[in-house]
């Protein structure tokens, strides 16, 4: 069933990858019309089935045709861009490879879908701006939007860049809506077989405070970003409920973070990644959980 607060044509780029394939099946099971984009040389577009589109978004020419229907056979009409597309982490190109790349992706996704007039852009940023890996560790937990980004790579400064990028786009244009998601670890099912040797070693996971989030819960992420109509950037800590560890929270900061202040009492499993701000404003719930697909004895 359609959600009237949703746009009717969405493009999503990045569409093959894990992210990108749960959002346009959750999309397009919700009722919206998405073009699916990703770049060539990337995974079979048979992976996403329906309406796919090979675009190099460091072309802003070809961004443009794809956001406007200038590509044949490809409608315009665009009411939404997802843009989820990016080398998805440090260390797997060259640092200068990874800045360039993203940077150029996501300006380029920007200034198209402004050029076009689409007044609704919903992006991944990422857990890493508040300060991952937590060598250093965070102010305060559980860690939330409230202080100030804290890129420790290449890959999250871009993602600190992006934005402030955002900011700007919506000083020009007020009536742009613009909602950065700081997504944690992306999981599928298949991944969670590993999680319960996590306990073995806390500080295996210490690096993103032991936090993940299931891909479909991302997707329902995005679903409710594309509702939000809150002229504006605005960002949005992502992640589970729970953390991947069977262990609790409380121990855990305990034992590896001692010296860091906890503002709550924390649940059994509770995120140290807080979703207080998403659950608030967004109306985001986890629906999944690791220990729902994983025997924990």
């Amino acid at each position: 069933m359609t959600n009237s607060a949703l746009p009717r044509r969405v493009v999503v780029t990045g569409a093959t990858g894990k992210l990108g394939r749960a959002v346009v099946a959750h999309l397009r099971a919700v009722g919206v019309d998405v073009l699916a984009v990703d770049r060539a040389g990337g995974r079979d577009p048979r992976d996403v089935h329906g309406e796919f589109l090979l675009v190099d978004l460091t072309d802003y020419g070809q961004v443009v045709e794809a956001f406007t229907g200038g590509a044949d056979e490809h409608a315009g009409g665009i009411d939404a861009v997802v843009h989820l597309a990016a080398v998805p982490a440090p260390g797997l190109m060259s640092n200068a490879t990874t800045f360039a790349n993203n940077s150029a992706a996501t300006y380029n996704v920007f200034s198209a879908a402004r050029a076009a007039g689409i007044k609704r852009v919903v992006w991944a940023s990422s857990e890493t701006v508040l300060g991952l890996p937590f060598d250093t560790p965070p102010p305060y937990a559980p860690v939330d939007e409230e202080y100030a980004p804290r890129p420790e790579s290449t890959y999250s400064l871009n993602k600190a860049l992006e934005e402030e990028m955002a900011r700007h786009f919506c000083r020009w244009d007020p009536e742009l809506v613009m909602v950065g998601l700081r997504f944690s670890n992306v999981m599928d099912v298949e991944d969670y077989a590993p999680f319960p040797s996590f306990d073995a070693d806390p500080r295996l996971r210490r690096w993103n405070l032991w936090g993940y989030i299931d891909a479909r819960d991302g997707a329902q992420a995005v679903e409710r970003s594309l509702a939000h109509d809150r002229p504006g950037a605005d960002v949005f800590i992502i992640a589970n409920a729970d953390t991947v560890m069977t262990r609790s929270s409380a121990s855990l900061m305990a034992e590896v973070y001692p010296g860091v202040e906890v503002r709550k009492e924390l649940g059994e499993h509770e995120t140290l990644l807080s979703i207080d701000k998403a659950r608030r404003v967004l109306g985001y719930e986890p629906q999944h959980s690791w220990r729902n697909h994983v025997d924990q004895t």
